[in-house]
């Protein structure tokens, strides 16, 4: 990671955020990050219990699977235990609910949006050494299994069911915009898939009228991945609109420092330029 790239000033609450924006982005262990995401707003819950389950699951997945390295039997396993064995199902009745991006209440619930739930089966997956990818597909999350040969991709917020091309054609058309098609997915980098969950609390907290909260989060997303312009630009718009400029101008400068992009650039120095000198 760039040294050029300012610390955040970290909050008594965010040891857990700043290893997280200094550790290798591969030696993050999804379930566990989230749930210490989640902690920081309940810091009151023990995480014993949480833990315990996510070894149950895995010890549930390698019983199910055996020494199988076909990822089409990896998928099945992994659909058999987190959802048919675990009830992990995608909250189809209140999918805005913001516990549903939240690990814990997850995993209370056993609940979730996409990204929570394929956090779950990319973690239990790659605890037995399968490989495991959180797949980035406009408006959804799909996860998958397996590398060259025969890969497989699931959709965890359908109980694992398998995505074969033509539903994956379908979503692809449905979700991205009609100007810039989307023809293909990518795998996302672990800090991407937590941004992805944070951005899910933010931009619901914001509909709900609860800026501050938002806020919140967004530092947060800064803390924890700092190379990420798009959460700096989002924390100075709130805190412009919470009053705070001098903030709010050290957040752009920022986005200055760690990104080359023209459009963004130009955009952010406009927005200096708008604001009340120092």
């Amino acid at each position: 990671m760039s040294s050029s790239v300012p610390s955040p000033t970290p909050s008594p609450l965010d040891d857990d955020l700043i290893r997280l924006g200094l550790v290798e982005d591969q030696e993050i262990v999804l379930d566990e990050a989230a749930l210490a995401l989640a902690l920081l707003d309940r810091p009151e819950v023990d995480l014993d219990p949480y833990h315990r389950t996510l070894e149950e699951i895995a010890d549930s997945l390698a019983l199910a699977a055996g020494e199988t390295m076909v990822a089409a039997d990896q998928a099945e396993a992994l659909s058999a235990v987190l959802a048919q064995e675990f009830g992990f199902l995608g909250d189809e009745e209140t999918y805005d609910d913001p516990d549903n991006a939240d690990l814990i209440r997850v995993m209370d619930r056993r609940r979730g949006l996409p990204v929570s739930l394929s956090i779950l089966y990319v973690a239990a997956a790659r605890r037995l050494g399968w490989h495991a990818q959180v797949l980035d597909v406009p408006g959804h999350v799909l996860v998958l299994i397996g590398m060259d040969e025969a890969p497989v991709i699931i959709d965890p917020f359908a109980g694992g069911a398998r995505v074969g091309a033509e539903r994956l054609a379908a979503l692809l058309q449905a979700h991205s915009p009609a100007e810039e098609p989307v023809t293909q997915v990518s795998a996302m980098p672990n800090r991407a898939v937590l941004i992805r969950l944070l951005q899910n609390q933010a931009s619901r907290a914001e509909q709900a009228g609860r800026g501050r909260r938002a806020l919140t989060l967004y530092e947060r997303m800064t803390a924890m991945a700092p190379e990420y312009a798009h959460a700096w630009w989002q924390r100075a718009r709130l805190e412009l609109v919470d009053g705070d400029v001098t903030t709010a101008r050290s957040s752009l400068g920022t986005i200055l420092e760690i990104t080359r992009e023209p459009k963004l650039r130009s955009r952010v120095s406009q927005m200096l330029e708008m604001l009340p000198p120092p």
